[in-house]
């Protein structure tokens, strides 16, 4: 059974300014697996995902899910945009 383990790494680095380095070097990870993760290329382990969200100060269900996240400006209105 594959699922798909959706996050929001690049849009938590984006908004703080950190790079993917930095994110790695803090949690003590190689730099290539933040680019798996924001890919969707490498699941995290449980005490890796708890780890990223004490790093970023949120409950892990801020930064992953097993259900693709609402696109921005999707949220308030609950709309779609067309692809």
């Amino acid at each position: 059974m594959s699922e798909t383990v959706h996050n929001r790494l690049a849009v938590l680095r984006a908004e703080r300014g950190i790079s993917r380095r930095q994110l790695a070097d803090a949690l003590g990870v190689h730099y290539q697996t933040i680019g798996y993760l924001e890919r969707g290329e490498f699941r995290p382990s449980l005490h890796l995902a708890l780890r990223i969200a004490a790093y970023f100060e949120v409950p892990v269900e801020v930064v992953f899910s097993i259900e693709p996240f609402p696109r921005i400006g999707d949220a308030a209105t609950g709309a779609r945009r067309p692809a």
